[in-house]
């Protein structure tokens, strides 16, 4: 496989509209590109991930059910995550992105989280990927927070409780009075673990304010998980790097969750109303740990000097995905619903957990 990457060090990038991606997904980090291999594009604007009339994970995720004691939880209550807190309101059209959703209010996926405690229990809400070789890539998901005190929203990164990547908003935290609208950075790591679990004394934890009211629209946040460094971003732009150990060094899945335990801390509440938290989509272009999709990679790419190899992946587009155009994710890692594919053929790929063998996000000099 080398003679590939010396040959694709050579490559001068394009712009690559008719492109044919056989090679990957490219993202500048610094002075290199940065290739990815695979990739996984959820449009919950048009969507339906609560539809459980297919089998189990149907577009690659699943709403997650099960409980958390208050003593695993961490706070004055315990924590119910149950798929009536999971709302897709969903467009049918798939050429329309700006209207309301076919149930009412905004499109998206609608993650809640209750007011009423039941059985000494908040009632939250959290999806999770189904698959679980998501190892170095950039990870993106557009989210309208919660403006209701007392939640905490998150978009994460997860292997275990000391590799995680973790981009959190606590809504008790918004003023909207001053325009102050931090969002909390983190790293689990083993250093974190011997806190307590209580990050924010650690090396890998920032809190960034926000130049943006992000109850207000969404935003794009991201993260690029690489192999010596985390970075993430917002809107495209760079919030913090993270280096050193605590960088992951596994493969793990992506989650998407709304919560509260009354943890005055960190989540504090719990909401007084019921809160919600909207997600757009999430665009993973990543290197998979599986040897099978790491073989598929290699026959796929024959030519990497050949125009449209590698696709540049764009920066917070709402509406571009490779899936819906023409031939860039070819003998990929894609969950679409075929009839509103606009006359793409989704090619699904049903995995088991398999080797967690090292996959390094391959870095092209300029």
């Amino acid at each position: 496989m080398n003679h590939l990457w010396l040959l694709a060090s050579l490559l001068a990038f394009f712009d690559l509209a008719l492109g044919a991606c056989e090679c990957g997904y490219a993202i500048s980090n610094k002075n290199e590109k940065v290739v990815f291999t695979d990739l996984l594009e959820s449009d919950f604007v048009h969507l339906d991930i609560t539809d459980r009339s297919g089998e189990y994970g149907r577009y690659g995720w699943a709403a997650q059910v099960f409980n958390k004691s208050m003593d695993d939880a961490r706070g004055p209550y315990g924590e119910t995550f149950t798929l009536q807190n999971v709302v897709s309101k969903n467009i049918a059209d798939i050429k329309v992105f700006n209207e309301p959703g076919e149930k009412g209010g905004e499109a998206g996926a609608h993650l809640v989280v209750g007011s009423e405690i039941v059985d000494g229990m908040v009632t939250t809400s959290e999806i999770a990927t189904t698959d679980l070789h998501f190892f170095y890539g950039t990870f993106r998901a557009a989210m309208k927070v919660t403006e209701v005190a007392g939640t905490c929203s998150a978009f994460f990164w997860y292997f275990n409780d000391t590799q995680e990547i973790d981009i959190e908003f606590l809504s008790a935290q918004f003023n909207k009075d001053n325009g102050t609208f931090p969002v909390n950075l983190v790293l689990q790591s083993s250093e974190s673990s011997e806190a307590g679990f209580d990050a924010s004394s650690t090396k890998d934890f920032k809190r960034v304010n926000l130049p943006f009211d992000p109850t207000a629209d969404f935003h794009e946040y991201r993260f690029d998980y690489l192999e010596k460094e985390v970075i993430f971003r917002a809107d495209g732009k760079e919030l913090a790097r993270m280096t050193g150990s605590s960088v992951p060094t596994e493969p793990g899945h992506l989650l998407l969750s709304h919560w509260s335990n009354g943890n005055p801390g960190w989540s504090r509440g719990p909401p007084k109303t019921d809160a919600t938290t909207t997600v757009g989509y999430v665009k993973a272009y990543f290197n998979s740990s599986m040897d099978s999709r790491r073989a598929d990679f290699v026959s796929r790419c024959t030519n990497p000097t050949a125009e449209g190899a590698f696709c540049d992946v764009p920066d917070n587009d709402p509406t571009y995905f490779f899936t819906y155009r023409q031939n860039m994710t070819n003998n990929q890692t894609t969950y679409l619903d075929d009839e509103n594919a606009g006359g793409y053929v989704g090619l699904w790929w049903s995995f088991m957990l398999g080797a967690t063998l090292a996959s390094s996000a391959w870095a092209i000099g300029l």
